[in-house]
């Protein structure tokens, strides 16, 4: 049995609240190319795969997928993300606490983003301060989730292996990148996803609320 060395989390979705942040931008970048915004909600299935992806998805339920847009449209999307990160961006209930309690046991705390990492820096340093020891977004230099790498050299910095790490998520891609790292993937019922998707791509453990990931800390099986 090894104890749990470190906490490795997504943002979007399972530390914060930023739907209408990712929403805000894309729909600028929509508005700049000559369409419509489209839902918030909508949002939810186009982000989780990168800035890059979400700007496809968008442009092609907009029916303006060309490629001039989309390298125009990543461009865009990516500039607006960067200008407003912290647009409507919270803490889920209940999250700052199980942090707090989570470091307060000596554990070392990750966050491992599809977000660009300018955006992904910014808003947690903005809502959480110094809080986390190690935290990386997108960028050129590291393939997107569910791709390991991140998450691995996430584990690295802390001088943890990935047998010591637990992978907090709230989407299929992010059970996939737990999985192919080999750290225990945890699934958080509170984010953009739902349970059939977590379970369907790799959940090892399925909670409802962040109090319940305290339970999880104290020893992997």
């Amino acid at each position: 049995m090894n104890s749990v060395k470190a906490c490795i989390f997504d943002l979007d979705g399972t530390l914060l609240y930023t739907l209408e942040s990712i929403a805000h931008a894309g729909n600028r970048m929509l508005g700049e190319l000559g369409y419509p915004p489209r839902p918030v909600e909508e949002y939810r299935f186009f982000c989780g795969d990168g800035s890059d992806e979400l700007v496809r998805r968008a442009l092609a339920a907009s029916g303006g997928l060309t490629e001039e847009n989309l390298t125009a449209g990543k461009i865009l999307n990516r500039k607006y993300i960067s200008e407003m990160p912290l647009y409507h961006v919270r803490p889920y209930e209940g999250v700052p606490e199980m942090l707090a309690a989570m470091k307060a046991r000596g554990t070392a705390l990750a966050v491992v983003s599809n977000k660009p990492d300018r955006a992904a820096q910014d808003a947690i340093r903005g809502i959480f301060g110094d809080l986390f020891d190690y935290v990386a977004g997108q960028t050129p230099a590291l393939p997107v989730k569910p791709d390991p790498a991140i998450a691995l050299g996430a584990a690295r910095a802390l001088s943890a292996k990935p047998e010591e790490c637990l992978y907090f998520g709230d989407s299929g891609t992010d059970m996939k990148t737990g999985k192919a790292a080999s750290m225990r993937t945890i699934g958080v019922l509170w984010g953009y996803r739902d349970a059939e998707e977590l379970l369907r791509d790799g959940a090892d453990e399925l909670i409802a609320s962040p109090q319940e990931a305290l339970s999880l800390t104290a020893f992997l099986s």
